[in-house]
């Protein structure tokens, strides 16, 4: 069986994600088979592996700096939140319908078998397993059925590291308060503690460092500098959503949906020099952009209601009617057609007049599609001609059936990974909608949409190579870097090994 090691964080976005991509990356280099783990995960982000199975998104770029492929047994439970106080609860990667908080809680006990057999299939198969836990292991509410924190370390009997954010502020109080909220036999499972996201001179902290260690009994592992990595973000937490494109040759607002997934799609777009993406939740925020963008959500009839009544839509009717483009994908397309249904109450019921820019009628049912895929542009009119008959690939995660009016042109032709191919997405004037995710990755359609803009707006672009691949794989190693270099990974091997 597998080693394993766990890192916790003092609180949600402390850097866990981050951190363990990084462990996966240096274990991979120093030549282990590395494997990811989170029992359950809350996310909005989620991938389609090969065989169909959702999971989130963190524990795929785990994967990735790992080497090995995603598979559904990493993220054995992701919950999709749907409103405030409900998800839709997926085990296995395969959607078991809508629970509320309070359901779920009920039965997420009976969920420790699957946790179990995932982890222990994958810890028969790797050398070391790198697990993640949730928010916080201190979370004293919440502690008797804990399956993702401390329940799980004692389940697998991992060793934990417990990581702190000192952006935020606070954190020797953090650390300590966590670890002084567990019981002693949890106590005694934090075998060092990581301060993460630091900006200035370390030996400034040495003094705090050393009254931690002592007031803890724990030694301090490192301290991690604060660093901008290319990396996907998990959520909505992620700081990606917050920037501005100011100054930007080609300016392209992503709406801002109040339950916003996949936002990772549009990370390529952003790369390419002199592009500028943001997320814009005001109407006054999509005048001067150069492309308006209606991106994925989990609440498609929720937001679509937002969106009118927030004023978005009016001013995204009024941008495209003086020839700016619109771009939608998966529940964005679906609300730039003329009407989304729900007659089976699989998002609430009812039904919504949509924005009517392209000519499709979507109704949702009980089954979900998830689906890999790839393709080829059609021939596109308007301003995006230029991506016609671009190679296009990602996945599909859906619940509705769009159904496009016979003369309506098709935005691609896709393969699905069960070897049936489909007409997917609508085209019109300006208008453009797809059920694709990551249709922006693949080489060279990122850069031909930015430069097809800029052509139409009189500014050229750089003619720049954007291989996604390759610049995540950079990416992966310029954070193993960092971490390697400021975590004392003699001492990480030792608790590793068991010997500390």
């Amino acid at each position: 069986m597998a080693r394993c090691i766990m890192v916790q964080g003092t609180c949600s976005n402390a850097g866990k994600s981050l951190l363990c991509a990084a462990l996966c990356r240096i274990f991979r280099q120093d030549g282990w088979r590395v494997a990811p783990f989170k029992a359950q995960n809350m996310a909005l982000n989620s991938f389609i592996t090969a065989n169909g199975g959702e999971m989130g998104r963190a524990q795929v770029v785990q994967a990735e700096a790992a080497g090995v492929a995603p598979d559904v047994r990493m993220n054995p439970i992701l919950l999709k939140p749907t409103s405030d106080v409900g998800s839709q609860v997926i085990v296995m990667g395969q959607a078991r319908g809508n629970r509320t908080a309070r359901e779920y809680w009920g039965d997420k006990r009976a969920l420790l078998p699957v946790v179990k057999q995932a982890y222990d299939s994958l810890a028969a198969e790797y050398d070391i397993i790198v697990i993640e836990g949730a928010g916080s292991p201190a979370e004293i509410n919440l502690k008797q059925d804990d399956i993702v924190n401390m329940g799980l370390a004692k389940l697998v009997d991992a060793p934990v590291l417990l990581v702190g954010d000192i952006d935020r502020g606070g954190v020797f109080a953090s650390l300590y308060g966590t670890v002084k909220l567990l019981e002693p036999d949890e106590q005694a499972r934090i075998r060092a503690l990581i301060i993460n996201k630091f900006r200035g001179d370390v030996e400034i902290l040495r003094p705090g460092l050393a009254q931690l260690e002592e007031l803890t009994g724990k030694p301090v592992a490192g301290v991690v500098p604060y660093g901008r990595f290319d990396i996907d973000d998990e959520d909505s937490l992620s700081e990606r959503l917050n920037g501005d494109a100011r100054g930007a040759a080609v300016r392209i607002a992503v709406v801002r949906l109040p339950r916003l997934s996949n936002f990772t799609d549009f990370a390529a777009l952003g790369r390419v020099p002199g592009v500028g993406v943001y997320y814009a939740d005001k109407p006054a925020q999509l005048e001067g952009a150069d492309m308006i963008v209606l991106p994925g959500t989990k609440a498609t009839l929720a937001d679509l209601k937002w969106l009118r009544e927030s004023g978005m839509e009016a001013q995204m009717l009024k941008q495209h009617a003086a020839g700016i483009p619109v771009f939608g994908v998966c529940g964005g397309f679906q609300m730039l057609g003329r009407t989304v249904s729900d007659p089976e109450n699989t998002e609430g019921g009812g039904s919504l007049r949509g924005l009517g820019l392209l000519p499709v009628d979507t109704v949702f049912r009980p089954r979900k599609t998830t689906v890999q895929a790839r393709g080829v542009v059609e021939c596109l009119s308007g301003m995006l001609e230029g991506l016609s008959g671009a190679a296009v690939e990602g996945y599909e995660i859906h619940m509705g059936e769009t159904v496009r009016d016979t003369e309506a042109l098709p935005f691609a032709v896709l393969t699905r990974a069960d070897g049936t191919t489909v007409s997917d997405g609508c085209q019109a004037e300006n208008v453009y909608g797809t059920y694709l995710h990551g249709v922006f990755d693949a080489p060279g359609v990122a850069l031909g949409l930015a430069q097809a803009l800029a052509a139409h707006k009189g500014v050229s672009l750089e003619d720049a190579v954007c291989d996604t691949a390759q610049y995540r794989e950079q990416e992966y190693d310029r954070l193993a870097d960092t971490v390697r270099q400021t975590l004392d990974m003699d001492l990480i091997y030792r608790i590793l090994e068991g010997n500390a």
